[in-house]
């Protein structure tokens, strides 16, 4: 896809400059999350044949949002617009972006307005996940993925957060500048296979998930009122069986039952709190959530 997105965002590019929609200096910046194959070969090439076209090479992968990060720290300008290279998100949609800045937009998310082009399990599936988002107290704009724009002092302020588990979908609006939704139909995939399979897919929602709220720690002490409000209506109904029947099994429901039962409860809010605990361990190593090997095109040569 690396090709046909260079030729339509610098066409885009180029109308827009020609339009005064944006300065003669603006770039397109690629940025190489330490790919493996033939990728930082192609964007130099891009960058040596156009002066508007530069990239960014990660020493190693670091993640989505970690390269994502990386360019939006980087890279110049008065505002920046961030998205995918798959084409997935619709370049048309930056002209409207843009206009919304103009208007005094410090940020603009770019909104799916539809996900026909995704399977029915995804599609349900990123439904159910935002609304369990917004019931978590997480506030994230519904539908809407690392298509937006932001202005410089957007990403200033952004500079500040230093998280070392990145979710930059609900991190950008805890920033609480003036923001506006551009509405755009995703488009289907034309080449290649998605970098993100179920496995990964379930790791960046609960990442969403365990980054921006303590809710979960909150159900664990919920689950355990829970938990031992029906242990007493066990041991009861077992005191009644034992009492007032001749069908009890001596030791069997007062035993068996509660320590099954509290014992895969305690198990899961030890994953959990552990979960929250290993964040803690990240984050106090304070490592670099990236490092750039090297960089090509003229913006750079001049900077």
């Amino acid at each position: 896809m690396l090709p046909e997105t260079a030729a339509r965002l610098t066409a885009l590019l180029t109308r827009m400059i020609q339009a005064g929609d944006v300065a003669a200096a603006s770039g397109l910046y690629f940025v190489d999350d330490g790919s493996q194959d033939d990728t930082w070969r192609l964007i130099c090439d891009f960058a040596a044949k156009d002066n508007k076209v530069n990239g960014i090479k990660l020493s190693r992968n670091r993640g989505h949002q970690n390269a994502l990060l990386c360019g939006l720290l980087t890279v110049p300008g008065d505002a920046v617009v961030s998205m995918d290279a798959d084409l997935q998100d619709d370049p048309e949609a930056i002209p409207a972006m843009i206009a919304d800045y103009r208007a005094g937009s410090e940020i603009v998310y770019a909104v799916r307005s539809n996900r026909a082009t995704d399977g029915i399990f995804k599609r349900e599936s990123a439904g159910i996940y935002y609304r369990m988002l917004r019931l978590f107290g997480v506030r994230i704009p519904f539908n809407h993925a690392d298509f937006r724009l932001m202005s410089r002092r957007a990403v200033e302020a952004l500079h500040g957060y230093g998280e070392s588990h990145l979710f930059l979908r609900a991190l950008v609006p805890q920033l609480g500048f003036a923001s506006s939704e551009v509405q755009y139909a995703r488009q289907a995939r034309r080449a290649g296979q998605s970098k993100y399979p179920l496995r990964k897919m379930m790791s960046f929602a609960w990442e969403g998930v365990t980054s921006f709220t303590a809710y979960p720690l909150r159900l664990i002490t919920t689950t355990g009122l829970v938990v031992s409000a029906g242990s007493l209506l066990i041991a009861i109904w077992a005191l009644v069986i034992r009492l007032f029947t001749d069908r009890a099994v001596p030791g069997w429901a007062s035993i068996v039952i509660p320590t099954y039962f509290i014992g895969g409860v305690q198990l899961l809010s030890l994953g959990v709190i552990g979960e929250y605990l290993a964040k803690v361990y990240e984050s106090t190593k304070q490592r670099p959530r990236y490092c750039i090997e090297v960089v090509c095109g003229e913006s750079f040569v001049q900077r």
